[in-house]
């Protein structure tokens, strides 16, 4: 196997388990979203929908490093690297959104509950 067979290869391989990980976040968010509604769990939507999106964002970002690894190391042409580029907007709108939907931030603010950051310790003075 030369160099690009086994590039496309583990390209093949990260969509794979991209696509992989899409799928079974979300029978395993159903799943859980069941047994909370047989329990009759209050937010059991809202859980769900954050359960969800997180296995949408990890299979988003899986999928966009396949595609690099592909248009890097196969076809850099200039068109390639256009087309790969209008994908990975793509795909950066899409977790955007979908982290907003989860969080209700946007994937750069700090959240709003957490504390401040404690100031480390200062050193002792050199003797």
């Amino acid at each position: 196997m030369g160099f690009y067979e086994a590039i496309e290869t583990v390209g093949k391989v990260i969509d794979g388990v991209g696509v992989a990980v899409i799928a079974l976040g979300a029978v395993l968010a159903a799943g859980v979203a069941i047994g909370r509604l047989l329990n009759r769990t209050p937010n059991t939507y809202r859980l769900f929908r954050s359960q969800l999106g997180r296995a949408i964002l990890l299979g988003l970002e899986l999928l966009v490093a396949a595609d690099i690894i592909r248009t890097v190391a196969i076809t850099p042409t200039m068109e390639s690297i256009g087309v790969l580029a209008g994908i990975v907007l793509i795909r950066t709108f899409l977790s955007w959104s979908l982290e907003l939907e989860i969080t209700g931030r946007w994937p750069w603010q700090k959240r709003r509950d957490e504390p401040a950051p404690e100031p480390a310790p200062a050193e002792p003075a050199a003797q």
